[in-house]
């Protein structure tokens, strides 16, 4: 018998002793980041960075595959009892020596991942890993000139190539309420210090909101510079305009972290997408939702299990049956109906009247 025969038939005998569970199962309790199990990571530090968010260290298992400064990772954190998952950016260098990789976490009101991820996680705590993934990345031929526009938490991804891939000019204007809620401050004035970086802080609670129209009194050759974008939508929104009304949108790229939302000119509460009752058929729970509410959170609201991935419209993690009703697409406005076979996507998805969807 060879041995890859007796590996085979002592594998169904160790079915045999350990069932109903799988031998892997023990084997995930003794070893849970090793070659062959589903990927996870463990937290190994949380380290403080602004009064409401944190960086988060962790030891991804050894199926990591590495990623691309500038990449999002998915993440599944077990929260009073229920598995969630969230995406961020991966901010640590591509060849942090010691293997581990770094997330950081901005804590946002009701947040119940972010707010655990900030203030709650404990080092040794496993989550769930999805190999790394997003197009918000540095070309191979690397851009002469580069302009970072960020603002709060959209600096994440951007640090995480300012760690990884040291370019000749680069400019940067980051806004954040005061200087204190300025994400990586220390480490981005010591880049500046070392002439790798020129940066320019908007402190919007005394500044007030950028105004992208004047952008050239801050970096007058904008319009010269590959610019990587990321920040709250109206920033993105705002910056998308000025770029295509200068000719130059080719040389914007964004990255947003939640779905803009179409305004509907219809908010009666019928079809053009005012809200209404929400069912989820399977679990026989039916809630109120507005309008603007994506239906991915509306079910995790009412305790639903609900399927999600990048929670921005990419990775299709949360397609889900539309069985009755109708629903609004977030980013553009467009309007669903049931019929046999329709596939929504709940995290960029919201109620349009009554609905039931198939959870």
């Amino acid at each position: 018998m060879t041995s890859a025969a007796l590996r085979s038939r002592a594998w169904k005998l160790l079915e045999m002793v350990t069932t109903p569970l799988l031998p892997s199962d023990y084997l995930d309790l003794v070893s849970p980041l090793r070659a062959g199990a589903d990927l996870r990571g463990r937290i190994e530090a949380v380290h403080p960075e602004t009064g409401d968010a944190a960086t988060v260290v962790i030891r991804p298992g050894r199926g990591w595959r590495g990623h691309t400064a500038g990449q999002y990772v998915r993440i599944g954190v077990d929260v009073d009892g229920r598995r969630l998952w969230r995406a961020y950016s991966v901010t640590s260098p591509t060849n942090r020596r010691d293997g581990r990789i770094t997330i950081t976490v901005k804590a946002i009101p009701d947040g119940k991942v972010s707010n655990h991820l900030v203030r709650g996680v404990a080092p040794g705590t496993l989550v769930q890993l999805d190999q790394p993934t997003g197009d918000f990345v540095l070309p191979p031929t690397r851009p002469a000139k580069v302009l970072y526009l960020t603002a709060g938490s959209g600096i994440t991804p951007v640090m995480g190539m300012l760690r990884d891939i040291e370019l000749d000019d680069v400019v940067m204007v980051h806004c954040a309420p005061r200087p204190q809620d300025v994400i990586f401050r220390d480490e981005l004035h010591g880049l500046v210090a070392d002439g790798k970086l020129r940066l320019t802080e908007v402190h919007t609670a005394t500044d007030g909101t950028l105004d992208i129209a004047r952008l050239g009194e801050l970096v007058p050759d904008w319009a010269e510079r590959e610019t990587w974008a990321c920040g709250p939508a109206g920033l993105l929104d705002a910056a998308e305009r000025h770029w295509s009304e200068q000719g130059v949108r080719e040389r914007l790229h964004t990255e947003r972290f939640r779905p803009r939302v179409a305004v509907s000119g219809n908010d009666d509460g019928g079809s053009g997408g005012g809200g209404g009752e929400v069912t989820f058929s399977t679990t026989g729970r039916t809630v109120e939702a507005d309008g603007a509410t994506p239906l991915l959170d509306v079910g995790e609201e009412a305790g639903v299990l609900m399927p999600s991935g990048c929670r921005m419209g990419i990775c299709f993690g949360c397609v889900t049956p539309l069985k009755a009703g109708a629903v609004r697409d977030l980013r553009t406005g467009e309007i669903t109906e049931a019929e046999p076979g329709v596939l929504i996507q709940t995290c960029v998805s919201a109620a349009a009247g009554p609905c039931d969807i198939e959870r």
